[in-house]
């Protein structure tokens, strides 16, 4: 990986940040359908709350550069970003979910702010047809505070929420107009917080984030809808739940719970296309795990773990988002200080070896998002304040940066509506 290595104010600064973040894509991305001759809006996800707006333990600075979610016009074929406007808003809109016909949109408001319980919130707008210019529809409690990661449920009527400060998950559910109603479930994570040490972290790794309390990092659902799956960074668990589409209650499932290793923190997963295979990324331990999922039963059974930094690598880091490929060939996994995507092709059953580690261009590679058709990943390196663009080889899985930046301040997730 050519690149030069950070400065030493360039690694306080980030490794401070960490001591307290959050993110967010995704492992369900929009599945509706992609035609080329439409316009292609992206939607840029940031953190935008004024310092005094910010989380009182949440250190990721510097705060307020972004100024709500950005959009742009995307060239299909060269994959530039053109500015199309911004949706302004007190709050940070750290992560968006959008809805499988490409109407309407969802953003979870890293605050905690709202009422006695001091929760964040989540908020539903209306996509316009032809500008992709976004309408608020209304907003709603999160179900704790710090709300980190929205992705909809395969029936598109219930919302799921991650409340990373509050350690606690909900479900909101979502009118046939758009609007979300107050929570029809909240579940709240306890048990004993796992070490500040990670058991897999690098030789000499300081990378010490959420083991303080419990921290809900992502929730989803798999492809069948009948399982809802969480992570809790600070318990180094995962969740699996029961989902009851009438009612939209979250009941624990046979093998509710899975554990990681000790300090390692999971942070975010995807499942690969197949629906057989699962892959955790862990924040401080810096590693993938491969689990088998049962779609019957909802079980998970670990079979690889492998690291998601070069070998040989000593020092901190923290991992952020991890992709499989639409054709489930390859995955992409995030390195923060280390500052990569980590590349690595799946085999016929499963398990993963390394291809390649590339530079994002920038510091704190918070997320990354394919572009629908595959060709372009678009990287939202947080501290440098812009989105880096890498054309995909398909054959290989590799990444050749493009040269193109898109200026956003704190970018934290990318979504893609196509105007049809």
């Amino acid at each position: 990986m050519n690149r030069p290595a950070p400065d030493r104010r360039s690694f306080l600064l980030a490794t401070s940040a960490a001591l307290a973040a959050a993110t967010n894509a995704r492992p369900m991305k929009s599945a509706h359908a992609q035609d080329p001759s439409k316009p292609l809006f992206a939607y840029v996800g940031t953190f935008s709350s004024p310092l005094s707006d910010v989380l009182p333990t949440q250190v990721d600075l510097p705060p307020g550069n972004g100024r709500g979610i950005h959009i742009f016009r995307v060239d299909r074929e060269t994959g530039v970003f053109t500015p199309a406007g911004i949706t302004e808003m007190g709050t940070s809109p750290s992560c968006l979910a959008l809805s499988a016909d490409g109407t309407k949109l969802f953003s979870a408001n890293e605050t905690d702010r709202v009422g006695s319980g001091k929760q964040g919130t989540v908020s539903a707008f209306e996509i316009d047809p032809a500008s992709g210019s976004l309408k608020l529809l209304n907003t709603v409690p999160s179900g704790g505070a710090g709300p980190t990661y929205v992705s909809l449920h395969p029936s598109g009527r219930f919302l799921l929420v991650a409340n990373y400060f509050g350690g606690s998950v909900a479900v909101l559910p979502v009118r046939k107009d758009g609007y979300l109603v107050p929570a029809s479930d909240v579940k709240i994570d306890e048990g004993p917080i796992g070490p500040t040490k990670a058991e897999h972290a690098p030789t000499g790794s300081f990378a010490i984030s959420g083991h303080d309390r419990t921290h809900a990092h992502q929730i989803a659902a798999d492809a069948s809808g009948k399982f809802v799956i969480h992570v809790d960074l600070g318990l180094d668990t995962i969740y699996v739940w029961k989902f009851d589409v009438e009612t939209g209650k979250l009941k624990p499932a046979e093998h509710h719970k899975t554990q990681l290793p000790p300090g390692d923190g999971p942070r975010h997963f995807h499942f690969h296309p197949n629906g057989k295979w699962f892959y955790s990324i862990q924040e401080e331990g810096s590693t993938i795990v491969l689990f088998d999922w049962d779609a019957e039963t909802g079980r998970l059974t670990a079979r690889q773990t492998i690291s998601t930094l070069p070998k040989g690598y000593a020092g901190s880091n923290f991992c952020s988002e991890i992709l499989v490929s639409a054709d489930g060939k390859f995955i992409y996994a995030g390195n923060r200080l280390h500052d990569s995507i980590g590349i690595f092709a799946v085999g016929t059953d499963g398990t993963l070896s390394h291809v390649d580690d590339v530079w994002t261009r920038g510091n704190y590679p918070r997320s990354f998002t394919f572009s629908p058709d595959g060709r372009f990943l678009y990287c939202c390196n947080q501290r440098a304040d812009h989105v880096a663009v890498f054309r995909v080889d398909k054959a290989t899985g590799k990444l050749e940066f493009t040269g193109q930046f898109v200026p956003v301040g704190n970018p934290s997730h990318i979504v893609f509506r196509e105007v049809r």
